[in-house]
């Protein structure tokens, strides 16, 4: 009886494919079900934290700058969302892995451009910064590198920078393509890392897309961190780095544990797929902590940056000013003028 147990328990640690979720609902204790109930709960808070969120930036903030806003605070609630769906159910890890990336490729992108919409967009920027010059020797690339020589701000050289950020965002969802097409045939195995396989090389193909994004807005911050203070941009690029750092950095390291079998198997999770259900569940807590750091980074107002001389700002929403008539004085914005 004892060598049956045993030989189930070597079965379930050497097998790689994740369980059914029926499964690994009947192995939770009452400790894991109560985590899973305080998981989900914590989700669904995110959720409507967004949410509310977005329905004030809606009516608040002029639509040159909306969407991104909306597109930037929705990262934290969507790696919740798909962290919580992959822990309930291990079998589709992959795929919610694979939409939390594609969507974080894009907000990497709208973080770079609402940098240069705080700046009073494009053309503004380059009038603010005419005569200057950024700095490429910056992280997560070239920051060993301080010899390399500072480069113009010129419109083509914001344009190598706009073009960093979005093609990652369009080669991220092609490769994640590309990796479904070969898990289909079998070919694709997302833990198996061997350089035979194609799963090491499309990681790495992602991971040097990466950089060059990330490379793109670290030298765009390091030119406008200054001007946009009054913006409190230093908080939001915390919190976008956050993500970044556990959005990759964090799931990277997991799993290169689980699958060096420093984190043990849990019958019926196999280490590799334990590696991943315990970084959705810490991705969970602290996209919620995110979430609601966001709400209050995001929900202050501030006041926009004059113009430089010579040049007008991008054209924002001209909302009239309602007016009403009181005992024979206009009041407008809630003042009275005879």
């Amino acid at each position: 009886m004892e060598g049956e147990a045993n030989g189930t328990l070597r079965s379930s640690c050497g097998s790689r494919e994740p369980p059914y979720a029926e499964e690994l609902l009947r192995s939770l204790d009452l400790p894991g079900r109560f985590l899973f109930a305080t998981l989900t709960l914590m989700t669904v808070i995110a959720i409507l934290v967004f949410i509310e969120e977005a329905v004030y930036i809606y009516r608040k903030i002029p639509s040159s700058k909306r969407s991104i806003i909306i597109w930037i605070n929705a990262a934290a609630p969507v790696i919740s969302t798909t962290s919580c769906i992959g822990m309930w159910i291990p079998r589709s890890a992959m795929f919610t892995d694979f939409t939390a990336g594609i969507f974080f490729a894009i907000v990497i992108h709208k973080f770079l451009m609402m940098m240069i919409k705080e700046c009073g967009g494009q053309k503004v920027l380059l009038r603010r910064f005419e005569n200057g010059h950024f700095t490429i020797s910056t992280g997560p690339c070239c920051c060993c590198c301080p010899c390399l020589p500072r480069v113009p701000i010129t419109r083509k050289t914001l344009f190598w920078l706009q073009l960093s950020t979005f093609q990652f965002a369009v080669f991220r969802p092609v490769l994640v393509f590309l990796s479904i097409v070969l898990w289909t045939n079998d070919n694709y195995i997302l833990y198996n890392l061997s350089p035979k396989g194609p799963a090491l090389w499309i990681s790495c193909i992602v991971g040097a897309l990466t950089l060059f994004a990330l490379w793109a807005v670290g030298i765009m911050f390091r030119k406008v961190r200054i001007l946009l203070k009054c913006k409190n941009i230093i908080p939001k690029f915390a919190l976008y780095q956050f993500i970044v750092i556990l959005n990759q950095l964090q799931i990277t390291i997991i799993n290169m544990l689980a699958t060096q079998k420093i984190i043990p198997c849990a019958p019926p999770l196999s280490s590799t797929v334990r590696g991943s259900y315990i970084a959705h569940q810490l991705l969970i807590m602290e996209m919620f902590l995110i979430t609601v750091i966001s709400r209050v980074v995001y929900r202050r107002k501030y006041h926009d940056l004059e113009p430089p001389e010579g040049v007008a700002e991008e054209p924002r929403d001209k909302k009239q000013t309602p007016k009403i008539t009181l005992n024979g004085a206009v009041v407008e914005d809630g003042l009275p003028k005879v």
